[in-house]
């Protein structure tokens, strides 16, 4: 496996995910911001028991993840927790997002579509939302936060992206963010607001 520090002048920071689509996105926002960055994966470290993603807020399952990261590789480490909070549901399902139907992304779309099915569109308003944490060995801890308002769609729409993507439209948008391009995602995204604004940390932390 990986050994914590640099080598050849490139920096490690360890992402603690093993979501392959989200991971792709991470480090495609990550990577520009910090140069010389190498992101790696729980994939890419020695196994360890992963935390459970206990805390009601993103702020604080991000900053479990991270300090178990930490923890187990003794290297900068990064996590995310974020997910789509739907006016109608009184922000639900929140910090469940990935779990609200307990059977993975075709299920918690079509459990969304379902419960939403009577809201009229004016009502279907939402937001996504994202803490990004960073741990350091030294004993930093930072947590940023970003957010993408829209709607929710009636249908889904879309083939890129990952999970809600396809059910959701960005204010001013007339397509959902499944349909957007990776770069325009990017640029508006919650996580793309949350990794701009950790991005310095990660800098001087690397630094």
């Amino acid at each position: 496996m990986i050994s914590s520090g640099s080598a050849g002048g490139v920096s490690r920071v360890v992402l603690a995910s093993r979501n392959a689509k989200k991971l792709v996105e991470l480090r495609r926002i990550l990577e520009p911001l910090v140069p010389g960055i190498e992101v790696l994966g729980l994939d890419d470290v020695d196994p360890f028991d992963e935390p459970a993603e206990t805390e009601p807020t993103f702020e604080g399952n991000a900053l479990i993840k991270a300090r178990a990261c930490l923890a187990a590789t003794a290297m900068p480490s990064l996590a995310d927790d974020s997910g789509l909070c739907v006016d109608a549901l009184n922000g639900m399902p929140g910090v469940l997002s990935a779990r609200w139907s307990g059977a993975g992304d075709e299920a918690n779309n079509a459990l969304l579509l379902n419960q939403l099915g009577d809201v009229p569109d004016k009502h279907r308003g939402a937001a996504f939302r994202c803490a990004v944490a960073l741990c350091t060995p030294d004993g930093t801890e930072v947590v940023e936060t970003g957010a993408m308002h829209g709607r929710i769609l009636r249908s889904e729409q879309g083939d890129g992206g990952f999970g809600y993507d396809p059910l959701f439209a960005a204010d001013g948008y007339d397509v959902s963010t499944a349909e957007l391009p990776s770069a325009e995602k990017d640029r508006i995204s919650h996580r793309g607001h949350a990794l701009a604004a950790i991005a310095p940390h990660v800098v001087s932390a690397l630094g």
